[in-house]
């Protein structure tokens, strides 16, 4: 398993951007054409910071922007089936899903409010589990 990316909410989507590629040498790349605008930001080839523009207002003290989730990403259907089973066993809150570009399937495992774990198989291995 290895982490797949971050996701940050910010107030500040196009100064975020700027951060990222001007002083940390990131580049923007593909993103899905979801509700919310955002940015996904790429280093080698995959896209490691995913940015989403915050809906709600912003408090008016300086905050940082917050760590929406962490995806983690399965290397087979074997290690996806394990997580799986021991996602249920332990009645924890879950919703499967397909990524909105049909690349990969998602396991949501909500671990308390406003706290959640995004685990990641491929579509080519999940396919072939009744758990998706």
């Amino acid at each position: 398993m290895h982490l797949d990316h971050a996701n940050i909410v910010t107030p500040d989507l196009d100064r975020t951007v700027d951060f990222f590629t001007d002083v940390l040498g990131f580049t923007t790349g593909p993103r899905p054409n979801f509700r919310v605008p955002g940015a996904w930001l790429y280093r080698d080839g995959r896209p490691l910071i995913h940015l989403t523009q915050a809906t709600a207002g912003s408090p008016t003290a300086s905050v940082s922007p917050r760590i929406d989730h962490i995806a983690l990403r399965v290397a087979d259907l074997e290690e996806w089936n394990t997580l799986l089973a021991r996602v249920k066993a332990r009645g924890l809150e879950y919703r499967l899903n397909t990524g909105n570009d049909g690349s990969d399937f998602q396991l949501w495992v909500l671990l308390a409010a406003g706290v959640s774990i995004e685990i990641i198989v491929g579509c080519e291995d999940a396919e072939q589990t009744a758990g998706v």
